[in-house]
């Protein structure tokens, strides 16, 4: 027996106010009930990644999360990604760059995990991004210019957290 709630959220700096069945996944939730449908479902084991966006700060599983569990939270997604202007974020822009896509069906856990990555560690190096995405796999073993891309994305991640730090 299923049953609705009532759940508050602000997904991309837009907030919702959505009934959502106690029993529907989080990703399913973004992709059918907000209809942002850049999140990709893959195993639904939380092993892959491909499903991962940004809880509160956080790179979560959203096949792992209920929909409810979200409640009072701030979400970024990988739509959430651009800048406020529409265009390529900064990794996504080194993504296209270095042809790190692939056929693109984990790009958006990756993205999502790299930014998160990114935002809190902007000096993360190598080895660190490496230690952080081996949670995202990606089919077509692009690896090394997934790396690159994010490497040269970190110079922006660091220029921005270093004014934001200035009073």
């Amino acid at each position: 027996m299923s049953r609705k709630i009532d759940i508050h959220l602000t997904v991309n700096g837009r907030q919702h106010a959505h009934a959502a069945d106690t029993r529907t996944t989080f990703a399913d939730f973004l992709r059918d009930d907000l209809r942002l449908t850049g999140t990709h479902v893959g195993c639904e084991h939380g092993i892959c990644g491909a499903c991962t966006v940004i809880v509160d700060g956080e790179a979560v599983r959203s096949c792992l999360m209920l929909a409810p569990q979200a409640d009072g939270a701030t979400v970024v997604t990988i739509e959430g990604l651009s800048e406020p202007d529409g265009t390529l974020g900064p990794l996504q822009r080194a993504f296209r760059k270095h042809h790190a896509l692939q056929c693109g069906f984990c790009t958006p856990g990756i993205l999502t995990t790299a930014h998160a990555l990114l935002t809190q560690e902007p000096d993360a190096d190598e080895t660190r991004i490496r230690e952080v995405l081996s949670g995202n796999i990606c089919r077509c073993t692009g690896y090394v210019t997934i790396i690159q891309a994010i490497l040269e994305a970190r110079e922006s991640y660091r220029a921005r957290s270093t004014t934001s730090a200035q009073p």
